[in-house]
Order: C-alpha cells, then structure tokens, then sequence
C-alpha cells in the first residue's frame, strides 16, 4: 500500500497518536505532512508506504484555518490549555475593530513563537525549557498572512471571534491570537482551532478514524488512498514520453520543448498513464527547459 490518506483528527488526540493508529490498522510505514497541537481538530495529511517520501512537498504548503480567539484572557501556552496569567476589560470591542485589526495583521507579519512549542533553540525543545520553569526564550520568526477574515463575533465581557486566516507553513495560530489581542490592547488566547485546508486537500474531503477503520475491516483500505500523483496536485505537471521518463527515473538531466517561456522552479514529472515518475527540478537552458530529478519514484517496485 502506497500513497496519501486525508483524514480528521480530533481534539485530544496528538497528531502522532493518529500516525501510530494508521501505521497499527495497516502495518505500513506512516509520515505525516504537519502537526496538529492536541487541543486542535481538522485535517491531517497523511503519506503511507514508501509515498512517505512525498512529505517533504506537502509539509510546506500554505494551510488554512478556522480560529475562534477570545478577547480579555492571556493564557501561558496562548490556547485553552495553559494557566490563565492575565485578565483585561474586553466588552467594548465589536466586530468593527476585530476586523480593522485582522486587515493590518494581513501580509508578512512577525510571530512570537509560543514557548510551550516544538521548535528547537540552542539543540532544545521550547516546551522543555517552559516545563521545568525556565525564562521564556524570545523566538521570532515571520510568516505571510495571506487572507485573515472575520466570520462570525459574539459580543460580552470576553467577546469571542470566529476566524477564517489562510497562511503560509510554520504559522502559529496561537502566537497570531496574541497579536490581535496585543492589538486591540485587550489580550487573548485561541479557544478553539479547525484546519480545514493543506495544499490542494480539504478538511471535507477527509476520513474520520472510524471511517478508516471501517473502510480497512471490510476490505476497501486501498480506496482511501490518493495516487502519489493526486497527492501532488498542487505542483505544475509534465508529461513525458516513456524513454524521456526512463532516463529521469536513472537520475539523468533531460532536456523538454518548453511549453511556456517561464519555466516553474519544479514540477511533478508523469508517464502518459499518469503515474508519478519524479519531482524534478526545472531550469530553461539554450531554448529548452532542462528537468533535473530530485526525488525519483519506482512504484512497481513496491
């Protein structure tokens, strides 16, 4: 078995718990394609067999989320799973300001990473320098915020905010709930969080585990899975004839007939039948585009 399982974790769970029940039910080598904290819910992309190699082009894509935030409440992990460590007079903030707010958070904006995170400083996971009681350590990185919008605001003493923000990869949703709060002067934590898109694969398109256990105990695992090829929808495509594909499969350069004049940076390399023959980079060289393998694929193999 080989290829790409989406499906729906729920709060509780860790994205790893998920990995093993998969890698349990069908006795497969299982990578995931981005973490989840446990308190989140939504959609996990999953590569099994050896399309685990296919993780390292899905890990980077941009993701979207649905995040409610509530306003008036600081906690130490920046969710609802932390120790609340500050409150603030929140209820006059309305939908207009939370939507000015998000408009200037839009774009490349500046995170704090949180300090219970899975981010290494100095050879150390962060969270556990925050469990034994360290000094936070001030970790910065910028992220692009490509669209953040207000979907639905219930006022009170801690209005809470129903979010939609589609971002780049390497996004704390967490750290990005801080901001707003910092800006708007009232603090606030993420109450609740939903990935609903990686890449090209949506939150509705997804299996919950019941479903895939169900699915494996009546025989039909296999129709869980993507294609390597669909798994990778969202690189630009190339077809190639099966002697060209045959010289990339062995790692050796080749030139195409350019079918554009602005080749893309690498593209999903196909046979005529579709099949995923490797990721290759592309180059325009003497009027022709040059397509230097960089993962190559050998599925009748397995």
């Amino acid at each position: 078995m080989y290829g790409v399982v989406r499906l729906v974790k729920p709060p509780g769970m860790t994205s790893h718990d998920v990995v093993e029940f998969v890698r349990q039910l069908w006795g497969v080598k299982v990578g995931h394609t981005g973490t989840l904290d446990p308190a989140a819910a939504g959609l996990l992309v999953l590569c099994v067999g050896p399309a685990t190699r296919l993780a390292e082009y899905l890990t980077g894509c941009d993701k979207t989320y649905r995040a409610e935030i509530t306003f008036g409440i600081s906690t130490t992990t920046y969710d609802a799973e932390g120790a609340v460590t500050e409150r603030r007079e929140a209820g006059h903030i309305d939908a207009a300001q939370v939507e000015a707010a998000l408009a200037e958070l839009t774009g490349p904006v500046q995170i704090l990473v949180p300090s219970y995170s899975a981010v290494h400083h100095e050879g150390e996971r962060l969270y556990k320098r925050a469990r034994r009681g360290e000094n936070a350590v001030a970790v910065t990185r910028e992220v692009q915020i490509q669209r953040w919008e207000l979907v639905d605001f219930a006022a009170g003493n801690n209005p809470r905010a129903l979010t939609e923000i589609e971002c780049t990869a390497g996004t704390y949703v967490r750290s990005l709930a801080v901001k707003l709060g910092e800006q708007l002067g009232t603090g606030a934590y993420l109450s609740f969080l939903v990935r609903t898109q990686v890449g090209p694969h949506s939150l509705a398109e997804a299996l919950t585990l019941e479903q895939l256990a169900e699915l494996t105990h009546q025989g039909m695992a296999e129709t869980a899975l993507l294609s390597p090829a669909q798994a990778v929808a969202h690189l630009p495509r190339l077809t190639v004839a099966a002697q060209v594909g045959s010289r990339l499969q062995h790692g050796t350069a080749q030139p195409i007939e350019p079918a554009a004049a602005q080749p893309p940076p690498q593209a999903a390399i196909l046979t005529e039948d579709e099949e995923l023959l490797c990721i290759a980079e592309v180059a325009a060289v003497d009027g022709c585009w040059h397509l230097q393998p960089r993962t190559v694929f050998n599925w009748s193999s397995h």
